[in-house]
């Protein structure tokens, strides 16, 4: 009688297979390792560009991680770095899923360009409402509330907020970077007197030409290429030319907020001074209850819609979604994602937020979550570099925001245009963001708009969604504050 040889142990890559279904998904161990890295380059640049969006000063005077004296970049790029380290490893080892997360563009503009600069407000107080926004995403997700929302909104009325958003994240870039700018008798223009001025200008058109003319090539990374050519070549501008930093009276054609220049070594242990600088209720006191839960619920709105595209748009790349357009383990991602949005809030690194770049990563044979897991580990790994984000100005990093603000204004196509009942809360919706510099303002002025329209159709009123009222309501209160605390006599 013959004996069945003993089967061989498992080796640690069919451990790997079986845990993350690799073979089953149709990938390999190396394409998963491959994508990982793929996408971590692909988002890598937010490690600049997150601390140079959180590097005003607050309400106070005070910077993020730092005093009164000028931010801490290193300090916010290392936090900033570890956040989306942990939460890639977590939606990796958790869901599944090809999906990496990092601080969210659009969300870290409104802190801070709208909510820090309210009276009194600080950044602390401003990440409170990140935390107390990510663990009331977590409960609508628990309890299943997060789809009876969802539904409420009209899907062009979400589009329009994303494409809102885009456009005002473009203006911060082109403000930032000096090649919009204020004065002239308009309140803005091109560059000095109406021409590009000085050689920071031509950084900042170098790097984003050199972005686009990648993206059409379909070079993947092009942001971050793009913006490590535009900081070598400011490097070498500032080693020549010695510009320093900007002064709109005596130095115009200086560096807006750093310059070029790298003092001691580019590795150095990590700076986690933002870790737990967060004041959970701080910001009802500052600006009252009613406007703390409208700012908590507007921040919603961009995390909330924006994670749920992203994972479906993931899911079609790599042929993961199911019969209905559901990718696996939806209310894993979901989970992952509210506790990526509070832990961003409690490091003091913005909320953070599913990456559309993990598409990069997928369109290179990622299917699995061990390609988030790649993701997070080069995060981590770069919380080492976190002095880089000080040597890289303002017109190096800034070509990605308009760049990004032109993949976000791509999906003003799906908006009805022809029908006014829902164009006009739209377009009020996407200018007055920009125009207000106020993402808040933007996504009030739609859904009020909103229901004013579809109450005016006949019979429309009955289909407007009761939280949309609810909400409608909340903003009319919210845009009359100051009247009413005047008439309070608060």
């Amino acid at each position: 009688m013959s004996t069945a040889a003993p089967s061989a142990p498992p080796t640690s890559v069919g451990r790997l297979d079986r845990y993350f279904r690799i073979t089953e998904r149709g990938s390999t161990v190396g394409r998963e390792v491959r994508g990982g890295i793929v996408t971590f380059f692909a988002m890598a640049y937010i490690l600049v560009l997150n601390p140079l969006i959180l590097s005003t000063p607050d309400s106070t005077g005070a910077f993020l991680g730092g005093g009164t004296d000028g931010p801490n970049l290193p300090a916010v790029a290392a936090g900033t770095a570890l956040v989306a380290g942990l939460m890639s490893i977590l939606m990796g080892a958790v869901a599944n899923y090809p999906l990496a997360l990092a601080a969210g563009l659009g969300i870290n503009a409104l802190l801070a360009f709208t909510i820090v600069q309210m009276p009194g407000m600080t950044w602390g107080d401003a990440m409170g409402l990140i935390v107390l926004e990510g663990l009331v995403i977590l409960v609508l997700v628990l309890t299943g509330l997060r789809q009876a929302i969802f539904r409420a909104v009209p899907h062009q009325l979400k589009v329009a907020i994303s494409v809102g958003i885009g456009l005002f994240i473009a203006l911060v870039g082109l403000v930032n970077s000096g090649i919009v700018r204020t004065g002239g008798g308009t309140p803005l223009q091109l560059g000095v007197n109406g021409s590009l001025f000085g050689w920071p200008s031509i950084v900042f058109i170098v790097g984003l030409f050199t972005i686009a003319i990648l993206m059409v090539r379909k070079v993947r990374g092009a942001i971050l290429i793009g913006i490590v050519v535009a900081a070598v070549l400011a490097a070498i501008i500032e080693a020549v030319g010695d510009l320093g930093i900007l002064s709109p009276e005596d130095n115009p054609g200086g560096w807006s907020l750093t310059v070029p220049a790298l003092n001691g070594s580019p590795v150095q242990a990590p700076d986690f001074a933002t870790l737990g600088q967060f004041s959970l209720f701080g910001a009802f006191e500052k600006i009252g209850p009613l406007a703390a839960l409208l700012l908590i619920f507007s921040i919603m709105l961009a995390d909330f819609f924006d994670t749920m595209g992203t994972m479906v748009a993931i899911g079609a790349e790599g042929d993961l979604l199911d019969a209905e357009g559901n990718p696996p383990n939806t209310r894993r991602i979901l989970v992952v994602d509210s506790i990526a949005a509070a832990a961003g809030g409690a490091a003091a690194v913005s909320s953070n937020t599913s990456y559309i770049e993990s598409a990069t990563g997928v369109g290179d044979g990622a299917r699995t979550g061990l390609a988030s897991i790649v993701t997070g580990i080069a995060f981590l790994l770069a919380t080492f570099l976190s002095p880089l984000a000080a040597f890289v100005p303002y017109e190096a990093a800034t070509p990605a925001l308009v760049i990004v603000g032109f993949l976000m204004m791509m999906q003003v196509t799906e908006i009805t245009w022809r029908d006014a009942a829902i164009a006009i809360p739209a377009f009020l919706t996407i200018v007055l963001m920009p125009f207000s510099y106020s993402i808040t303002v933007g996504i009030g002025a739609g859904f009020v708009a909103y229901v004013v329209l579809a109450a005016a159709k006949k019979g429309g009123a009955r289909q407007v969604h009761w939280l949309m009222w609810v909400v409608a309501a909340l903003f009319v209160v919210y845009f009359a504050l100051g009247p009413i605390e005047n008439a309070l006599g608060l």
